[in-house]
Parts: C-alpha cells; sequence; structure tokens
C-alpha cells in the first residue's frame, strides 16, 4: 500500500500544480469522520468547502446513488428520462420556485444565472443588446470560469488570464449606498451576490444589507441573484442564508451540499418570467439533469429537511462561536470570530500574505482535525452539519489549544 508520501509525491509528478492541500492523503469518510491512508482519524471541519453538510457518505444518499446507477445513470438531454420531472417538480416546490435549470458544478450555475439575467434584460426590461450590465461586489467568488474570474477582486484568480468578461461592474461589498447609485444606470440586468462571502474568509455583512439590497433591486426593476452555493442547504442555520433576512431571490444558485458531496450537481431556479426567456438550444449540458443528479438530490435535501440539520447548524453555531470568542477575548493571536450557523471564521493577528494560519492547520492536524486557511491570515471553520455537542465541544478544545501553541 502507498503511503501518504508517496501518493503526495505522485500527484505533483503527473498532476497539474493548480492546488496546494494540505499534506494529508485521505482515503475514508464516514458522518464527521475522515481517516487517512495511514489510518489516522480526523474531524472534518471543512466538509469539501460545504459541499458534505449531510455528513460523508450518508446512507440515504449512497442509497440513491447506488440504485440508481445500476439502472440508467445519462442519457444528455436528448431524450427524457424518467426521474428529471419529478426532480424538478420536488425541487421547485421544495423552494417555491416556477422553475428550475439543473446543471452540474456551482460556477456553471453561476454561469447560467448571469446568461438567464442578460436574457431576461434584453427580451422582458428591453435593455439596448449587448449593453447589459451585473453588478458584483468586491471579494467575490464563485470559480475559476474567465466568465467567473472576470468579477474577481483577486489578483491570485486574475493575474495572466485577461482580457476579460465586458458588461461587469464591481462595487464595495456591504455598502447600500454603492448599489443605490449603480442601480440608476437603466442598463442594469442583475445584481449577483453572496449572503456571505466564504472564500474571502466569511464574510458577514450587515444585518440590513441583503434585505435593503433585494428591495432596491426591486425599486429598479432589476433581478437579486444569490449565489447560495456555499451558504445553502442549511449551512448558516437557515435551509438558505436569505432566509435569515426574509426575502426570496429572483434567481437562486444552488450547488455543492445539493447533492451531499457524492456527485456533481447544481441547480438555477427562478420565476417563469425569467426561466422561459432561453429557449431550445440556448443553453444547456450533457449531463446536467441526470437520473444519478437527480435522484442525489432529492436524497440529500430530504436529509437536510428530515434530520433537522439546518436547526442543529443554528444551535451549534451559537456554541462554537461563543466558545471561540471567549477565547479570542483573553487572546493575542485571535482578532476577530465571525459567521452563521456552522459556516464560521477566525482572524489571526497576522498579514494577509503570512503562512501562520497554515501552520496553525497543520497543528490541528497533527491533533486530529482538519480545516484550512482562506487567505493567510483567516482559518475557516465548517464542519458537517450532523455534528453534535460533545462532538463540537471536542473539536473546540483541539481548536483552541492549537491556537494557544501559537499565541504571541
Amino acid at each position: 500500500m502507498l503511503k501518504s508520501k508517496n501518493i503526495i509525491d505522485l500527484e505533483y509528478k503527473y498532476g497539474a500544480h493548480n492546488y496546494h492541500p494540505l499534506p494529508v492523503v485521505l482515503e475514508k469518510g464516514d458522518g464527521i469522520f475522515l481517516w487517512d491512508v495511514e489510518g489516522k482519524k480526523y474531524y472534518d471541519f471543512l466538509s469539501a468547502y460545504s459541499a458534505v453538510n449531510q455528513g460523508h457518505c450518508h446512507p440515504k444518499i449512497i442509497s440513491a446513488l447506488t440504485e440508481q446507477s445500476k439502472k440508467l445513470t445519462l442519457t444528455s438531454r436528448a431524450f427524457h428520462n424518467n426521474i428529471l420531472g419529478q426532480y424538478e417538480k420536488f425541487i421547485t416546490e421544495f423552494f417555491e420556485y416556477d422553475k428550475v435549470l439543473p446543471m452540474n458544478t456551482g460556477v456553471e450555475g453561476g454561469e447560467t444565472a448571469i446568461k438567464l439575467a442578460r436574457k431576461w434584460g434584453y427580451e422582458i426590461k428591453k435593455i439596448p443588446y449587448n449593453d447589459a450590465k451585473i453588478i458584483f461586489v468586491e471579494g467575490n467568488f464563485w470559480g475559476r470560469t474567465l466568465a467567473a474570474i472576470s468579477s474577481s477582486t483577486d489578483p491570485t484568480s486574475t493575474k495572466g488570464f485577461g482580457p476579460f468578461m465586458p458588461g461587469y461592474e464591481i462595487i464595495p461589498y456591504n455598502d447600500i449606498n454603492s448599489l443605490k447609485n449603480v442601480l440608476k444606470d437603466p442598463n442594469v440586468a442583475a445584481f449577483m451576490v453572496e449572503p456571505i462571502q466564504g472564500e474571502a474568509g466569511v464574510v458577514v455583512p450587515d444585518d440590513n444589507y441583503l434585505k435593503e439590497a433585494f428591495d432596491l433591486c426591486k425599486e429598479s426593476n432589476v433581478l437579486f441573484i444569490a449565489d447560495e452555493v456555499q451558504t445553502g442547504i442549511g449551512r448558516t442555520g437557515k435551509m438558505l442564508c436569505c432566509d435569515h433576512h426574509g426575502f426570496k431571490p429572483d434567481i437562486l444558485i444552488l450547488g455543492k451540499a445539493l447533492s451531499g458531496g457524492v456527485f456533481p450537481v447544481s441547480a438555477i431556479l427562478a420565476s417563469d418570467e425569467i426561466m422561459l426567456t432561453i429557449k431550445p438550444g440556448e443553453h444547456g449540458s450533457t449531463f446536467g439533469g441526470n437520473p444519478v443528479a437527480c435522484q442525489v438530490a432529492i436524497a440529500a435535501l430530504n436529509v437536510i429537511k428530515d434530520e433537522n440539520l439546518s436547526e442543529n447548524a443554528q444551535k451549534m453555531g451559537v456554541i462554537f462561536r461563543k466558545k471561540l470568542n471567549e477565547y479570542a477575548a483573553e487572546s493575542n493571536l485571535v482578532t476577530k470570530v465571525r459567521g452563521k450557523g456552522l459556516l464560521n471564521a477566525i482572524i489571526i493577528n497576522d498579514k494577509e500574505d503570512s503562512n501562520k494560519a497554515w501552520e496553525i492547520c497543520l497543528e490541528m492536524s497533527n491533533r486530529g482535525l482538519l480545516a484550512k486557511p482562506t487567505h493567510g491570515n483567516i482559518i475557516r471553520f465548517a464542519p458537517p452539519l450532523i455534528i453534535n455537542k460533545n462532538e463540537l465541544e471536542e473539536c473546540i478544545n483541539i481548536i483552541i489549544s492549537s491556537l494557544k501553541e501559537f499565541e504571541l
């Protein structure tokens, strides 16, 4: 059997060097736990960037995957299959939308939402052709395609990859006056935003920001696009993060935990007015809406609902932030704790280009907990939503004991 170092060397030799993972090689997952090839057991505090909200290899989701894969896996959309319509009915009723467009990855969801918004802008709002604008905010992240990085303010994402997509405008995050000013332009079709910025370091806006932004978009006849790929499916203590603020976005993008981490599944939900602007042949995906993805997504959503995982995320998140804030109050190392539900982060008292957060994550992995920095001085904590109070408190002890090793 290959050991961790051999496997890491193999990846380095034959794979592209576009990731910098922690030096841990995993071979098994079950619930909130992961095991490496040497048999060491870890708590998972990343959940594959919130794709594994239901826990690793949830038996109901795995059953849906395996049972459907024995019958039919893919037809493309050249033909109907017997599962897609059932899934479309289920998910539109689940989130109370008219229509869904099924895709595979979160970034495809973002691309689809932008295409829908532009098409709606031309056909319904009557924006002059090729003049439609989409508004984004600084610090956003929704993928690595050219359309996605064209909206990015992170030099790591953009350097060396231009030219970029036209028709984008970027404004400060959590700044309602900037949005108000840009919405004066009649050619704005949509405003696309993460309710909490994940990759930027779990940046939580002011309580009134999202609802005020939604209301401003309504007044200006501009679509509000919620990128809930990371914040959705129970992660923040509600089924959707927008639910905390009492509004339903015009276009909703879901991914990651929509499959419980066992299959690439994303979905874009909208009204008939928006969705039916796209006609046959204008958008699609070979794998989008395949029978396996549909069955997996139904099972994944039912697990969140049936096991009350949103409610558990809310309760466990309160405990997590309370304990970490108590530590931060006496710490010279941790300057801030922020988050909602079980999407949380700590800010380390160091420069953004430091490796301090990386070193802390290595220490935590040595103690049996896996987390990953986002930027050099921020560590994100996002365990599966099935975690219980005793497990959480054990994990908090690991985190705090690791942090104490680096106190200034």
